[in-house]
């Protein structure tokens, strides 16, 4: 009686692509690049201004940005006639920041040393927080004074750092009374591969500055400049040696 035979085996479905896949080929289009890089300040941007950022027509503008909506690493809201876009969340702007990281771990003092970037490094807009040198220094001092403190989730702000923070104008006391999650985390700089603050006080903080005037935003770029003001009103927190 002659062997049964098996029956062959049925072909492998095809691999599952995982989703990281189609976000880095997004993310690798230099036109995209540009533009998340312009919006990683946390801020709005019109489909205009994106445009001549990533040095497209209009069209192929949108087309870009209807892509990056769909994969969700941005949003957009609809005001009148124009689109304005911005940032999904803060997990989106941390991962754009470690990839810009790791694209750089080969030439990272050449790149920061060059003019253009001189100016991101000594203070940027991250998602609505200070970094750079300056957003280290901030960190390095809220901790040093006593006035941040580690926690399971981050940092929790201490009542030194409520009536030091009080001293400056900004009302720290509602924020940790409001908080609902954690008030404050760290988030590895870009420029300087160490930690600034992030989370709801560092936003804060950030606003107040420059509401005081103690920060101003240079022209359109993420770049900040601590002014004269907020050298005197700000020494103790984000001078640099």
């Amino acid at each position: 009686m002659p062997p049964s035979r098996r029956a062959p085996p049925a072909p492998s479905a095809a691999p599952h692509e995982p989703r990281l896949a189609r976000v880095a080929a997004l993310v690798a289009d230099p036109s995209r690049a540009r533009m998340l890089a312009f919006l990683l300040s946390g801020e709005y941007a019109s489909a205009g201004e994106l445009a001549r950022t990533a040095s497209v027509g209009a069209a192929t503008a949108s087309a870009h940005l209807a892509r990056l909506v769909d994969a969700g690493l941005l949003v957009c809201e609809p005001r009148g006639r124009h689109r304005y876009f911005r940032i999904a969340d803060a997990d989106v702007a941390h991962a754009l920041e470690a990839l810009a990281m790791v694209a750089e771990r080969s030439s990272h003092d050449r790149a920061w040393s060059a003019p253009a970037r001189l100016r991101l490094r000594e203070a940027r807009c991250c998602y609505g927080h200070l970094a750079g040198r300056r957003g280290v220094a901030l960190l390095d001092r809220l901790l040093g004074l006593g006035w941040l403190t580690d926690a399971p989730d981050g940092y929790a702000l201490t009542d030194a750092g409520v009536a030091g923070l009080a001293r400056l104008g900004f009302d720290a006391a509602t924020l940790r009374a409001s908080a609902s999650h954690r008030i404050a985390y760290p988030c590895l700089d870009w420029s300087e591969r160490r930690d600034h603050l992030a989370g709801k006080l560092a936003s804060g903080l950030l606003s107040h500055f420059i509401e005081r005037g103690w920060l101003r935003r240079i022209g359109s770029e993420r770049a900040l400049a601590l002014t004269p003001p907020g050298r005197q009103a700000l020494a103790r927190l984000v001078s640099i040696d």
